[in-house]
Parts: C-alpha cells; sequence; structure tokens
C-alpha cells in the first residue's frame, strides 16, 4: 500500500519497502549521503543524511527510516544543517590528502595547472588551453611574464626542480593559435544587462570576458590608444610581443565585448552618466603612477617614474636616457627598467635595492638575466639625495644599509650604518619601488587614504550598490597580474549575481590539505627540467626581440610529464568535499591527531586504498562482498584505529582488474584503481 508524505513541500509517493531517502531520490529530492548505495544493505555509518520530521523529536537518518503517511520532512532546516556539518567536520578531522594540487591552491586564479599540465603530456593541447580558459583569458601572455607563484609551491622541487608550469602554458596557446584553431568563448543567452567596465587592462579585460560568458552586455572604457593596460604598457616587448597580446584581446573582443579607447573618466566620460546609463559599473583602473622616495632632488631633470618610463616605450616611444642609468626598486618592474635601459643603449645600468638580493621580490630569473645583459646590482644602499647642476641630474648619495630585524612583511628590516655613504655619478634615475592609483573622475567617497578603491574583499562592492572594483586601484594597491586577474574573475562572479538578484559574495572554497618533505620523494627517478631555448645574452643587450623561443612540442610533453600529479584523482566526483562546502565545514573545531597510515596495496595493486583518506563509509567491502559476492576486503582494529584491511588471495590477481566496484562506490577518493603500465609484481 503506497504511503503520501512531504519533502520540503514536494508531495512523495512510497512503497513500503522505501526509506525516506530512496523515495526522495525518486522524487527529486536529493539528500546526502556517503555511505548509500541502493545496491548494498543499509549501513547508517555517515551521518550525513540526517533529516527533521515535524512531530519527531530527534533527527532521523534518511537512509534508515522509513516513511510514513502524513509525515512532514524538512532537509535544510538550521538543526538539520547544523547537524550534517558536525558530522562533516568529524569525518574530516581525520581525513588527510590533497583536493587539489598545490600549484592551483598557491595561483591567485586558481588555475587549474595540474589538468593542463596532464593534459599537454597526453598531447591534448586545446583542451589545456580550454582549462586555462576556465581561470582566465591569457594563457599565452601570462604563461610568458607571471612570476608563478604555481611553481613556487610545485613538489616537483623537492626532487630537483619545479614544472615549467607557466611556459607550458604559453607553450599550448601558442600551439593551439599556429594550428589555427583558437579558442572561442561562448556565452549564455543573452540577459539585457548592461555592464560598463573603466579600465581595460588584465583586471578590465578579465571581468569582461566572463561578464560575456554570463550573456551580459559589457562595454570596457579605457584612456590608452589600445587595451592591455600593463601588460602592454607595463613589460617591454622582449618578455611579452604585442602580437600575442593583440590575439588575446581579439578573442575577448569577438565574444561581443565593445572596446571604447582613447576616452578618459572624469574627461570624456562622467562617472554618474556611468552608473545612469549601465545596470552596474566596474573600476578597474590599475595603478599607473610611480611612487617617489621623498629625498632632496627628486625633482631635477632625469629623474623619472619607471612605470612612465615603460608606457614611453609602450607607445613605441623611445625615451632618451643617458649612458649612465640607475633604477630604485627590487621588484619586477625594477628588472623591467634596468634591463631596458641596456637595450636603448646605457652603458653603466645599477639597480640601487636597500636589503640583500635574498629578500627582492624580483623573480629569480629577472635578475640572473639581468646580471647577464650586465646590470650591476648595488644591494644594501638606499638613496637620500639626488644632485645636479642647473637644473639637471648628475650624480645620487647612497646610505650603506646592514639588515636589522625582521617587520610586518617578515623581511629584515634594512637599517643605515652610520657615516657610510657612496656617491655615484649617474644621468638617469627610474624609480620602480612601487605604484599608485589614478582615481581621477571617480566619486571622492569611494577612495582610501592610500587614494585606492575601498571595496568588499568577498563582494567587490563598493559603498555604491552597482560600482564594484577590481585589480590594482582596490585596496591592497598595486600587485602582479594574475592577482588582479583573481580579483575580476571573482568581480565578475560578484556582478552577475548582483544582476541576477542574488548573494553578491564570492565564496572561498574549503580544501583538504596535506603537508609533504622531501623524504616523500626520495624514490622518485630525477628528471631535469626542460630548458627553454632563447637568445644568448649577447644577443639579447641590443634590441627588444623577443627573449625566449618556446618549447618544441616534444620538451613540453617531457616537461609535462615530470608531474607528481599531487591533486586527487576522484576530485570531481568526491561527495566528501562537495557536502564540505555546501554546508561551509570548520574541521579545525576537532582539531586533534590524525592518522599517517601508509596506502596500502589492495590486489596485485590493480587498486590502491589510502587509509588516510577513508572515512569508513563501509561501501568497499560492502560492495565486494554483498555485489561482487568476494570477501577481499574487511575491518581490521576497532574504534578510532579501525582501517579497512585488503585480503588479497591468488583470485584477486584477476578478479580485481576488472571489478573495481569498491573503486566506483568509494565516496572520498581513498580507493583508486591503477593503469596496468603502472601495476608491479602480485604481492601476495
Amino acid at each position: 500500500m503506497a504511503i503520501t508524505y512531504t519533502i520540503d513541500g514536494v508531495t512523495v509517493t512510497a512503497e513500503p519497502s522505501d526509506t525516506i531517502l530512496t523515495s526522495a531520490a525518486r522524487a527529486g529530492v536529493e539528500i546526502p549521503t556517503l555511505c548509500f548505495d541502493k545496491r548494498t544493505a543499509i549501513y547508517g555509518a555517515c551521518g550525513v543524511c540526517l533529516v527533521e520530521v515535524e512531530g519527531v523529536p530527534k533527527l532521523l537518518r534518511a537512509c534508515s527510516a522509513k516513511p510514513q503517511d502524513g509525515y512532514v520532512v524538512r532537509t535544510n532546516t538550521e538543526r538539520v544543517e547544523r547537524a550534517r556539518r558536525t558530522a562533516l567536520e568529524l569525518l574530516l578531522s581525520d581525513h588527510t590528502g590533497d583536493c587539489r594540487g598545490p600549484c592551483k591552491l598557491n595561483c591567485p586564479a586558481m588555475t587549474d595547472c595540474q589538468k593542463y599540465v596532464n593534459e599537454i603530456r597526453e598531447g591534448k593541447f586545446k583542451d589545456a588551453v580550454n582549462t586555462v580558459y576556465e581561470a582566465f583569458p591569457f594563457p599565452a601572455s601570462i604563461g610568458r611574464v607571471c612570476p608563478h607563484p604555481c611553481e613556487d609551491a610545485c613538489r616537483r622541487q623537492m626532487v630537483e626542480e619545479p614544472i615549467s608550469i607557466a611556459f607550458l602554458k604559453a607553450f599550448a596557446a601558442d600551439k593551439v593559435e599556429a594550428d589555427g584553431d583558437p579558442y572561442v568563448v561562448q556565452c549564455e543567452p543573452s540577459t539585457g544587462k548592461h555592464v560598463a567596465i573603466v579600465g581595460g587592462g588584465p583586471a578590465g579585460l578579465t571581468a569582461a570576458y566572463f561578464l560575456r560568458r554570463y550573456g551580459h552586455d559589457v562595454t570596457i572604457y579605457d584612456k590608452q590608444p589600445k587595451m592591455g593596460g600593463m601588460l602592454r604598457y607595463g613589460i617591454p616587448e622582449y618578455r611579452l610581443p604585442k602580437a600575442v597580446l593583440d590575439r588575446e584581446i581579439a578573442i575577448i573582443a569577438n565574444a561581443g565585448v565593445k572596446l571604447v579607447n582613447n576616452v578618459q573618466l572624469g574627461r570624456d566620460i562622467d562617472f554618474e552618466d556611468l552608473r545612469k546609463q549601465h545596470d552596474a559599473v566596474l573600476l578597474a583602473l590599475g595603478a599607473w603612477k610611480s611612487y617617489n622616495m621623498r629625498v632632496p632632488g627628486e625633482d631635477l631633470d632625469g629623474v623619472i617614474g619607471g612605470i612612465e618610463f615603460l608606457e614611453h616605450l609602450g607607445h613605441d616611444e623611445r625615451p632618451a636616457i643617458g649612458e649612465r642609468v640607475a633604477v630604485c626598486g627590487g621588484g619586477n618592474t625594477a628588472m623591467d627598467c634596468c634591463r631596458t635601459a641596456v637595450r636603448l643603449g646605457a652603458k653603466e645600468v645599477y639597480v640601487v635595492y636597500r636589503r640583500t638580493r635574498a629578500e627582492m621580490p624580483a623573480s629569480e630569473v629577472e635578475i640572473d638575466e639581468a646580471i647577464e645583459e650586465g646590470v650591476t646590482f648595488k644591494f644594501l644602499t638606499n638613496p637620500i639625495e639626488f644632485y645636479g647642476k642647473d637644473g639637471r641630474l648628475e650624480g645620487m648619495k647612497l646610505q650603506i644599509m646592514e639588515l636589522g630585524e625582521p617587520d610586518a612583511s617578515g623581511r629584515r628590516r634594512p637599517v643605515p650604518v652610520e657615516g657610510a655613504t657612496e656617491d655615484i655619478a649617474i644621468d638617469n634615475v627610474l624609480m620602480a619601488i612601487g605604484q599608485g592609483a589614478d582615481c581621477e573622475g571617480v566619486a571622492e567617497e569611494l577612495l582610501t587614504q592610500r587614494g585606492t578603491i575601498a571595496c568588499d574583499e568577498l563582494t567587490f562592492r563598493t559603498s555604491m550598490d552597482d560600482v564594484f572594483a577590481a585589480g590594482d586601484v582596490t585596496n591592497r594597491g598595486a600587485g602582479i597580474a594574475i592577482q588582479a586577474i583573481a580579483e575580476a574573475q571573482k568581480a565578475a562572479l560578484c556582478i552577475n549575481n548582483y544582476l541576477e538578484g542574488d548573494e553578491v559574495r564570492a565564496k572561498i572554497p574549503y580544501f583538504v590539505k596535506q603537508e609533504k618533505t622531501p623524504e616523500d620523494f626520495e624514490d622518485e627517478p630525477k628528471q631535469n627540467r626542460e630548458k627553454m631555448p632563447g637568445l644568448t645574452p649577447e644577443e639579447r643587450r641590443n634590441n627588444f626581440e623577443p627573449i625566449y623561443f618556446g618549447f618544441s612540442e616534444e620538451q613540453a610533453i617531457r616537461e609535462a610529464s615530470r608531474c607528481l600529479e599531487c591533486g586527487c584523482h576522484d576530485y570531481f566526483d568526491c561527495r566528501l568535499i562537495r557536502f564540505a562546502n555546501a554546508f561551509d565545514v570548520d574541521p579545525e573545531r576537532f582539531a586533534g591527531f590524525m592518522h599517517d597510515r601508509e596506502d596500502v596495496p589492495v590486489a596485485s595493486e590493480v587498486i590502491v586504498h589510502d587509509p588516510d583518506k577513508c572515512v569508513l563509509c563501509g561501501l568497499c567491502y560492502r560492495m565486494c562482498d554483498q555485489v561482487a559476492g568476494k570477501t577481499f576486503l574487511g575491518l581490521y582494529n576497532r574504534g578510532f584505529s579501525t582501517v579497512v584491511n585488503p585480503m588479497v588471495p591468488e583470485e584477486a590477481r584477476t578478479f580485481c582488474a576488472s571489478c573495481l566496484k569498491c573503486v566506483e562506490a568509494c565516496p572520498t577518493g581513498a580507493m583508486k584503481s591503477v593503469p596496468a603500465v603502472e601495476r608491479k609484481t602480485c604481492i601476495v
């Protein structure tokens, strides 16, 4: 006799043999569970499928509770969600592994580095480019210029050297372009909403790309003659050929983004008019003003802002500089300035930096290549005066420094050595100690004391509901391009949510992480990082030709094959992490002892079981027993020390390779099948 009841207002008809869980599933109502499979007997191990029934004092496990006529079941009450969250946190408190590789987690834009590297390894170059485009729209450009924080986190360096993740990204994009198969943006149907973006740099272009994908009409307004922002006007041609950037901007334009150049906010367009004419406005103005050092003589002719110097170069101008040039600063902009000065014919080029090389924020490769090109680094020195004659710079006095105690950034603070100075004769100084925003035309009420635009860090919303901000112009100020891109990616999501009337918030996902040491990789065969072919230092000094030629296909595949595949193989099918994010878990509430066990080969190394990922849902051994009719798996020990114990009889040699039901059923990626080429001798 049929039973009728409701779940979250949905009328459900159940049979006497049904549970709340099975009948709900048939009615299209999802109740989360980790330990249930309709092919096995009810087990009730995970405690995640709890529901609340009106009139019943305790929460019920939907996988075992039988429905009754007239039941009013609710799956999303505060009490239910709190109980599910607690159950998940308890499971996660002794669950270790890598949901995602450290390369992805260290990328501000959360690019799936592991995925595209492995797609390159398999020769799936178009797939690799598509993977990058899920995170941002500049694989060829960013692949050439990014300081690659992903590589800083790459565990391959515990074997020998990190994988060349950035160059692989550029390789894939160049390969797809050369094959005549460029990426095409897939857009949702038009929403009829219009968004104005002020600023056509990496942040503005990225936001436009995502907003077009969401189906909105987008117009970018930029003060420069061409789009690209700092990618075009702040990075020299030898590092980023502008033809490469043009191709990637064209892909965004071809998606329907309207590009309007030579338009200055506050001069050619009015801020309030933009608000009236569009449903939302994103401010992505960048940071175009070089900071000064506030030392005597900075107003002398010959003292030039570093970013202004590079901007002239981006306009195809050749700034006139003398034979002796000093660059103040230690970041990548300073490296671009000093290396550009070499190419413009300066005979002596100095980099003046108040700390040591170890504290320099610039990329190691940039420093090495600058030295190869003849740049002299004067570490532990700081300008205290610029001097000259008749208003023209002739030299600078440097204070000799030494390192003291660490400052707020963790770097040791430079302090003057009393009475120790040095004078050097120079014709030009390029100031590259940092950049600030130029917010002309922006409403004063949106600005911070630093001159940046104040916005919420999770919504990217300003104090005006319809105005958002992203990139170098926001709270923290200037950073690397991939950071601006990451902000724009999230801001676009928030703008889309705002336009759709949803919660305006970029949610920070939860991931399970684990620490590794070099000892974990002692058995990994050594394979040196591929060397990028390019111009010699002598060939580089007198021209702006691209310094790197790019990987060959064979090199790229060899380099990609070095990946250790740190992220979980089952991430996209993992119910544990999906539910963890759905219920905003905080496992640290139950922090304590965590097991650290060896992975266990289950059968002839056809299947490997990671007991530290296992949540003891019981599905693997129940599938083996109740569905496959075998007893190759069971439980060993009791209580907190219980583990799935593999039984490895001779029969498992062939049977497990063709069955794999335990692997298919595992909700956490603890069971993994091993490809035939990687299997070792049977351990029976």
